[in-house]
């Protein structure tokens, strides 16, 4: 049975980890086997990501709810 990978130090790591394979298994050149692993890992890197990504919304709405006023609205950086 394969060992658990770590969970990767942020959500940033995570989707460039995730970037990586994605490239790997897009260029066709893995053998079989290491791609199903890197496949797997991705899955898993998927699923983290999507986690801290509710995880996150969650954290929104409670700070949101506190003011029944407040309304969401797009994120637009102030330098663009």
């Amino acid at each position: 049975m394969p060992k658990k990978a770590e969970a990767p130090a942020s959500f940033e790591s995570a989707l460039q980890q995730l970037e990586q394979i994605v490239s790997r298994l897009e260029s066709g050149e893995l053998p079989l086997e290491e791609a199903l692993n890197e496949f797997e890992r991705g899955v898993q890197l998927a699923r983290t990501g999507q986690q801290t990504l509710q995880q996150a919304e969650q954290r929104v709405q409670i700070l949101l709810n506190d003011d029944k006023d407040a309304e969401l609205a797009p994120f637009t950086p102030e330098n663009e």
